[in-house]
């Protein structure tokens, strides 16, 4: 599987410690940044939703300082399914209901350890398509097209 990974300046550290950590599994596409001079989380973020979009990379890791307006630039991208996960249980389901194809992390608020727990359970899951999860998908398509935002 093809992960594209990418940072605001606040996420680049843990970007570099989660590369390395995956990196050995995956094929592993970095959009930047590539240091921690200030850097602008929306033009990272739509670079990783890009590689997505455009059948480069399956699945996206994303960090800023919080993960929120990493979040928030990154579904404004038609076809990403972006989630701020912090957590192990939400890193799977989001991708077994929700059908995630990037995970957010905020770098200020979990540390290493608890991020590569979670990688791991983002990137382990698979989305199941029941019949409830494949409607609620339908639903969230749906909204992208009334919104011009089609994928």
């Amino acid at each position: 599987m093809r992960i594209v990974v990418g940072s605001d300046h606040a996420g680049f550290n843990l970007k570099e410690e989660l590369k390395s950590f995956i990196g050995n599994e995956y094929e592993i596409i970095d959009v930047g940044t590539h240091s921690i001079d200030p850097a602008d989380y929306p033009d990272y973020a739509e670079a990783l939703a890009l590689e997505i979009v455009e059948n480069r990379a399956e699945r996206g890791i994303l960090i800023c300082g919080s993960g929120v307006g990493a979040s928030i630039a990154s579904n404004k991208i038609p076809g990403i399914r972006a989630g701020i996960c912090h957590d192990t249980y939400s890193a799977h389901q989001s991708v077994e209901h929700d059908n995630v194809n990037v995970l957010v992390l905020g770098a200020r608020i979990i540390g290493i350890e608890v991020a590569r727990e979670i990688v791991v359970s983002f990137l382990s899951a698979q989305y199941t398509a029941e019949e409830r999860h494949e409607r609620r998908l339908g639903k969230l398509l749906d909204i992208e097209k009334r919104y011009g935002k089609s994928t």
